[in-house]
This record gives C-alpha cells, sequence and structure tokens, in this order.
C-alpha cells in the first residue's frame, strides 16, 4: 500500500501538487495520466524518496522492493557487457553471495558452537534469500527480455556504451523489469521501443505481480495493464477504478453531471438573489429576506473539472489534386554501405489517398524507408517514382534541431516557404494549428514538446502537401494531442506514410502496413488488426511441413484449410510445451535435490566434528561442477519453453 497524505509540492512558488490525498492499494495496476508538466513524474519521485513533498508525507510499506527505469546510466555500468549489465539487476544479491562465501570459510575454522548455531541461521537465511530473488534464473531471464526487446543474440557480449541512447534504455528497462520488485515504476516504457517490443512488454507486464505504477501516454498500454487510473492535473490527483477507457468515459459523465449541478445550483441563486432584492426594501418581508439569503449561504459552489489544458488545434488543409499514384518502389535496393543492404529489389506501390504504416523492429530500416520515399536519401539501384502533381510534406525524426531556437513562432513558418512566396497566408496556417496572437511571437527554444510537433506542420502546411510523410509524429505529445492528431490524419484527404510506435495510433490511422523484416517488406492490404490476424496466419502456415502459404489479398487456401492448419498447429506445439515444462520441472527438481546435498556437505564442514575435510571438499567441487551442469541445462531449455509459450500465445490469438 502506498499513501499519499496531504501531499503539496511548488516549483518557483507554483503549485504543482496541492493537499493530495490518493492511496494505491498493494497489487494494484496503476495508469498514471495528465498533461506534460502537470507533476506525474514528481510523484513518482515522491515514491522513490528522490522529491521531497513541500508537506505531507508519503508511506511505503516498510522492506518494499521498488524498481523504477533510470533515465541515465553510470559512467561505472557503460564499460560492462550488454547481459553482465542486465543480469545484475538486484543489488542484494550480490552482497548476499559475498556474505554467504565468508560465512563458510568462518564456519569451517570455527570451533565455538553457539557462534556455530548463529552462522548456521545466518548461512539458511542467506541460502534461502538467494533462491527466493532468483539468482540461478537471472541470466536467463536477462536473455529473454534482451532478445525479446530487439537485442539480437550475436550482440549480448558487447560493451553497453557501444549502443545508442536509446539501446541503453532499453537494457535498463530490461534490468528493471526482471529485478523481481514488489512495486514497480515505470515512466514512458514505450519511448525507445518499436511496435513488436511494446507488444511483448504488454504480455510481461501482464504476468507481474506486484504493484505497478505506470507513466504513458500509450494508450495501448494503459487500457491492456492498467485496472486503476490516476489523473494529475493542475495540482490535483483522481482516481479513476478502471482502465483508459473507463477512465475517459467516467470523466465525461462527471463532467456532465458536474455541469447539470453547477447549472441547478446557478439557478437556485439567481432565483434567491432575485427574492432578496424585491424583499430587502420592504419591512414587511424582512425575515422573508433573511431566510432566503441563509438558503443562498447554504449553497455550495459546484467546481467543474478541471480541463486537460490542452488548448491546440489541428486543422489540415485541403491538399492540392493529384493522380491516382501518390509513389511507386521499382526495385528499389539501398544500403548505407555497399555491403550491408537493408533492402534489395523492393517494389511496391501506394495509392493516392492511402494511410499508410510502416512497422518492424528498430535497425530494420523503417526511418530509411521513409528517407527513400520522401527523396533526402537515394536507392543504390531502381528508382522511387512520385507520381503525378505530387507534393512532399516530410516531418523527420529530429525536426526540432532543425529549427532555430530565436526564431518567433511566425518566422519559423515563414522560413519553410519558398522563396519570393508571398507570405498572406502564414497567420492563418499558424492559426489552424493552435498560434493565434501573443502565440506566435513565442521564441521557438521555449515551446514544450507538442507545440514543437504543431510547430512542425504548420511548416509543412504552409505550403500543403498531398503526400505527408510522418516518422514519430507522436514522441513529444500527451494523450489530447495524440488523439488530436489522430482525428486530423484520419480526416485528411491526402496521402500518409508514417512509422509510430504508438500501437493505438497506428490502429486508428493507418489502413494499409508495410511489414520491415530481414526477408524483405511485407504489404498487408488492411488496418493493424487486419495485419496482425493475417501475419500470425502465414507464420503458422509456415511453421507446419507441407502447409499452402499465400500473402494477404491472395486466394488458394479455403477457410477450411486455414482452419484445420491451426488445429494442427495448436496440437503441435501443445505437445513440444507440454513435454518442454516437464523437462523444467525435472531440472528444478534436481538442481533443488543438488542444493540440499551441498548445504549437507557445508554442515558437515562446519560440524565441528572430525571429518575429512580433504575428501569432504573434493565432493563439495564435484557437486559445484554438477549444479552447474545442470544449471546449463535448465537455462537452455528454460529459454526453449519460453519460445514454446509465446509461440502457443500467439496460436491461440488466432
Amino acid at each position: 500500500m502506498i499513501d499519499f497524505k496531504n501531499i503539496s509540492k511548488s516549483y518557483s512558488g507554483e503549485y504543482i501538487l496541492k493537499d493530495v490525498n490518493c492511496r494505491i492499494n498493494t497489487g494494484e495496476r496503476v495508469g498514471v495520466v495528465g498533461p506534460n508538466g502537470a507533476g506525474k513524474s514528481t510523484l513518482f519521485g515522491m515514491v522513490t524518496g528522490e522529491v521531497v513533498p513541500d508537506s505531507g508525507s508519503v508511506i511505503i510499506p516498510r522492506d518494499s522492493r521498488l524498481g523504477i527505469m533510470r533515465q541515465h546510466i553510470a559512467q561505472t555500468d557503460l564499460d560492462r557487457t550488454l547481459l553482465e549489465f542486465t543480469a545484475d539487476a538486484i543489488p542484494e544479491l550480490k552482497s548476499y553471495s559475498i556474505e554467504l562465501e565468508e560465512l563458510e570459510n568462518r564456519m569451517a575454522q570455527c570451533d565455538d558452537d553457539v557462534q556455530l548455531e548463529s552462522m548456521l541461521k545466518r548461512h539458511g537465511f542467506l541460502q534461502s534469500s538467494i533462491e527466493h530473488l532468483g539468482a540461478y534464473h537471472l541470466d536467463v531471464e536477462a536473455k529473454q527480455a534482451l532478445t525479446s526487446l530487439g537485442f539480437p543474440v550475436t550482440k549480448l557480449d558487447a560493451k553497453l556504451n557501444e549502443f545508442s541512447g536509446g539501446w541503453q534504455m532499453r537494457a535498463a528497462l530490461a534490468r528493471v523489469l526482471i529485478s523481481r520488485p514488489d512495486i514497480l515504476l515505470l515512466d514512458e516504457p514505450s519511448n525507445y521501443l518499436d511496435i513488436p517490443a511494446v507488444e511483448w512488454l504488454c504480455r510481461f507486464l501482464a504476468n507481474f505481480q506486484g504493484t505497478l505504477l505506470l507513466i504513458s501516454h500509450d494508450r495501448f498500454l494503459l487500457r491492456k495493464l492498467a485496472s486503476i487510473t490516476l489523473e494529475v492535473n493542475r495540482g490535483t490527483v483522481t482516481r479513476y477504478a478502471g482502465n483508459y477507457d473507463f477512465y475517459n468515459r467516467e470523466r465525461e459523465q462527471r463532467r456532465i453531471s458536474l455541469e447539470a449541478a453547477k447549472r441547478n445550483a446557478d439557478h437556485k441563486k439567481e432565483q434567491l438573489e432575485r427574492m432578496i432584492d424585491r424583499f430587502r426594501a420592504k419591512s414587511t418581508k424582512a425575515a422573508a429576506a433573511k431566510s432566503a439569503q441563509k438558503k443562498l449561504d447554504r449553497i455550495e459552489d459546484v467546481k467543474l473539472a478541471e480541463s486537460l489544458d490542452y488548448n491546440g488545434v489541428i486543422r489540415f488543409p485541403e491538399p492540392p489534386p493529384a493522380g491516382a499514384e501518390a509513389a511507386r518502389f521499382e526495385n528499389v535496393s539501398f544500403g548505407y554501405t555497399p555491403d550491408k543492404v537493408l533492402f534489395k529489389d523492393v517494389t511496391l506501390d501506394i495509392a493516392a489517398g492511402e494511410k499508410l504504416a510502416v512497422i518492424g523492429y528498430n535497425g530494420m530500416g523503417k526511418t530509411t524507408l521513409l528517407k527513400l520515399l520522401a527523396g533526402v536519401l537515394k536507392p543504390l539501384s531502381g528508382r522511387v517514382v512520385p507520381g503525378h502533381h505530387i507534393v512532399i510534406g516530410y516531418q523527420a525524426q529530429e525536426f526540432a534541431e532543425l529549427v532555430n531556437d530565436r526564431l518567433s513562432v511566425y518566422d519559423a513558418i515563414r522560413a519553410a516557404l519558398p522563396p519570393d512566396a508571398p507570405t498572406g497566408n502564414v497567420a492563418n496556417v499558424a492559426g489552424a494549428f493552435g498560434f493565434s496572437g501573443d502565440a506566435m511571437k513565442k521564441p521557438c527554444g521555449v515551446l514544450s514538446g507538442g507545440e514543437k510537433i504543431r510547430l512542425q506542420m504548420a511548416r509543412i502546411f504552409v505550403n500543403p502537401p498531398n503526400l505527408l510523410i510522418l516518422d514519430e509524429p507522436t514522441t513529444h505529445l500527451d494523450l489530447a494531442a495524440r488523439e488530436l492528431l489522430q482525428e486530423a490524419l484520419r480526416n485528411y484527404a491526402g496521402t500518409v506514410a508514417m512509422v509510430s510506435h504508438d500501437i493505438e495510433f497506428v490502429r486508428n490511422v493507418a489502413q494499409t502496413i508495410w511489414e520491415v523484416n530481414p526477408g524483405g517488406i511485407t504489404k498487408y492490404f488492411g488496418n493493424y488488426d487486419y495485419y496482425l490476424e493475417k501475419s500470425a496466419a502465414l507464420n503458422t502456415a509456415a511453421a507446419i511441413p507441407g502447409a499452402i502459404q499465400t500473402m494477404p489479398g491472395e486466394s488458394g487456401v479455403t477457410a477450411k484449410d486455414r482452419r484445420r492448419a491451426r488445429a494442427q498447429a495448436r496440437s503441435a506445439i501443445q505437445g513440444e510445451l507440454n513435454k518442454a515444462k516437464k523437462d523444467v520441472e525435472k531440472l528444478e527438481a534436481l538442481l533443488e535435490e543438488q542444493s540440499r546435498q551441498k548445504s549437507v556437505l557445508v554442515a558437515k564442514l562446519a560440524s565441528g566434528e572430525k571429518v575429512d575435510f580433504a575428501k569432504l571438499n573434493t565432493e563439495l567441487a564435484a557437486l559445484d561442477k554438477e549444479i552447474a551442469q545442470t544449471e546449463e541445462k535448465w537455462e537452455e531449455r528454460a529459454m526453449e519453453l519460453e519460445a514454446l509459450r509465446l509461440e502457443n500465445d500467439r496460436i491461440n490469438a488466432l
């Protein structure tokens, strides 16, 4: 249980949290939402003790183990290998192991029965603690987490400093996920993840048994994982007893109810005030006026729910007319070096008006594909052909670095115009994206993440495109801004090609999916849910010897064929899964027996009785070798079991 009691916190004289009272019960899965800068991370900091409230207190159960993903990795950790850094997830294990080794050495030399009994008790506590914290499984769990988050197996022994900042954050996420905390705090964990990794993270967290606090603008995670929602906004924290969809419905219902209550209260006040004004001048009505005044004083003001602070608008101008085809890839091959080709002989087309999302693991070339489409990169061979009268608008990931911070919003938009173009429409375009009046005079350097996205859109649409290319457009947006952009893109009459790690954003905008994988690019003629269904069916067919495989949109396999293939796949995977479970259970039982035998030998060494120390040490060394071999077998089989479980889940989802 976490109790926030009368918490207040201010910065520069302004309250970010004021008189907050809130309780999070043990085992609850809490999504924390609210506008950027509202105080969500401050709330987390109070739980970890890194932020001290100005008043009030935060009560956390004693001895609770906290897990939190740090945004910065210690310099000393950067020289460690990826696997070593990730597997070192539980600090207590190292100190317990060192103490256990020292204790065993002291026990071997101790001849005082009282001291020995005390040492044996401590020895038992340390051993059980090490086993409880999963010391023997951490390497396997680290490998599973890292590979599921997109790290190649061949890179697990690479130094952490060889990876970019985004990949280092993935390693930090893997580390905290396997650390077995009682309370897990995750602040925007999907920021550095691609869609497959977000899907895996959701499956992993679904099995987490502790208390989960999740700050996220990712509606997919909030819907799937949170059973409680906390809204942090304008100094208040409001608890909603449901996930993101429940929160949205309940918040709207509360708003409607409060507005109705306020109208009724205001109407009663007006009636009483008019009555008091009429009766006050008449001595015969003085008692009635006094009674009406008492009634008026008893009516409490109804406070409406605060808005979510997002006042921006996004209205895309109509795109200029174009032909039936937006663009075409003709036998395109590309690589940043001739010996490392990302794409080979890609032939694909984009129809005018199509809403296209490019998905796949990081490093597969999603951003490169958009740059080829935008003309920023040129193919090694083949060509990218724009359609008739196509005007491209391109938003790069690094767009914020391309605008001079000292320019005003108005000047930054005007600078995007072609030379000698008229500037009369700049103010209208700025207003269409939420910059009007004094907002046009703001320096670009003081804009929030959401405002910078809107500025980039305004810079694109000051010369209206009909092919809009967006690389991670939701990265700096809060929930309200994401939904606004989502709606604007749905209603946009032009063509959209985008990369985004926000599953709900992709699900609600894209009508076509391009999946980028090591084998090439596969086009799916449907939305994200269609892609999930068809890609799973293709993977299932590929796993069944003799199964007929087709691409989406092709004929040749009947519904009966697909049902039969799925049934065969389920039967085959279930048999392998059951066998793997039994193998893992047998190996775990063997490990327990070997650990028990080791405890017996250690106890004999520490007994003080006359024993053959040389013989016992030889037996102990042989047993340690057997334990290491068993652990290696268990690790290999446990990884196979996890892979089979994931495959089983995927097949059952068909």
